[in-house]
C-alpha cells in the first residue's frame, strides 16, 4: 500500500481562501491521522476514496463530499484511483458544523469549485462565487455514506472486515465465534456503541460499499452480489430504505 502525506495546503499559500487543490491520487494510497487548520471539503472527482475519524467510516464517492471541521484528526484511503479535490475553507466561516458531514455534490456546487480553481487571485466576482459556495454547501439527507465505528475490540475487528468485505454472510453467533463473544452481549454492544442493531449497521456497510460500485458504472446485479445481496429486489429495497432512491436512479444520475 502506497503511503502518503496529506494534502499539500501549501499549494495555495499566500492565495485567498477558499483555496482549491486538485490531485490525481493511486488506488491503496494511504494518508495517516492528521488535521489542517482550515475546514476541508474533500470531494473525489472522479475517485473514490474513505476518510475515517475516530467515531466514523466515511465513503466519498464522486457524487458526494465530505466536510471536515478545521483540527479534525482523520486518516483517508483510496480505494479507486482518480482525480480528487479539496477545497480549504477559512475556519472563520459561517458554517458552523463540528463533526465531518456528508454533502451532496451538485452540478452548480461542481461549477463553482471549479471557477475558484481557475480564478485563485483576488476579485470581487470571486468573493460572490464564495458567497453563493458556502450558501449552498447543504448536509446530505442520507445517512449511507458514513458508518458508525464501535470502540470494543470485538465489534472493531467484526466492522473492520465487513467494511473491507461487505458480502460476508457469517451471522453474529459465527462472529462471536471469531471474536470469543456471545450474540446477546455483541447485540447488546452492536445496539449501545452504534445506535442500530448488527442487520442494520451491516446493511449500511453493504449500501455504502454499493455505491462505490454504482459510481463506477458497475450494473444493480453485478453491486448487489459484489456487496452481499443474492437477489436485485432485495438490494435494491435495502438501498432504497437507506438512501431514499433506487439504485438504478442513483446510476443514471451518478455523473
Amino acid at each position: 500500500m502506497n503511503t502518503d502525506n496529506s494534502p499539500d495546503l501549501t499549494a495555495g499559500e499566500g492565495l485567498p481562501l477558499p483555496v482549491v487543490i486538485r490531485t490525481q491520487v493511486e488506488r491503496s494510497t494511504r494518508l495517516a491521522y492528521h488535521e489542517h487548520p482550515h475546514h476541508l471539503t474533500v470531494w473525489a472527482t472522479s475517485a473514490t476514496v474513505t476518510v475515517r475519524t475516530d467515531s466514523r467510516d466515511w465513503l466519498v464517492p464522486p457524487t458526494h463530499g465530505l466536510w471536515i471541521p478545521a483540527t479534525t484528526p482523520h486518516a483517508v484511503d483510496v480505494l479507486h484511483a482518480g482525480d480528487a479535490c479539496t477545497v480549504a475553507i477559512d475556519a472563520c466561516c459561517p458554517i458552523a458544523w463540528d463533526e465531518p458531514t456528508g454533502v451532496l455534490i451538485s452540478p452548480l456546487i461542481r461549477e463553482l469549485i471549479t471557477y475558484l480553481h481557475s480564478h485563485p487571485d483576488p476579485h470581487h466576482t470571486r468573493t460572490h462565487i464564495e458567497t453563493v459556495l458556502l450558501d449552498l454547501i447543504e448536509p446530505t439527507t442520507s445517512t449511507s455514506v458514513h458508518v458508525p465505528l464501535p470502540t470494543d475490540p470485538r465489534l472493531r475487528t467484526i466492522a473492520d472486515l465487513l467494511i473491507a468485505h461487505p458480502a460476508d454472510q457469517r451471522d453474529l453467533a459465527a462472529w462471536g465465534h471469531e471474536v470469543g463473544a456471545g450474540v446477546r452481549t455483541l447485540t447488546r454492544l452492536f445496539a449501545g456503541e452504534t445506535g442500530m442493531t448488527f442487520a442494520r449497521w451491516r446493511t449500511q456497510v453493504r449500501i455504502r460499499a454499493a455505491l462505490t460500485h454504482l459510481a463506477r458504472g458497475s450494473s444493480v446485479g453485478a453491486t448487489a452480489r459484489a456487496v452481499g445481496y443474492r437477489k436485485p429486489g432485495a438490494f435494491s429495497d435495502a438501498f432504497h430504505r437507506v438512501t431514499g432512491q433506487s439504485p438504478s436512479i442513483y446510476l443514471a444520475n451518478r455523473g
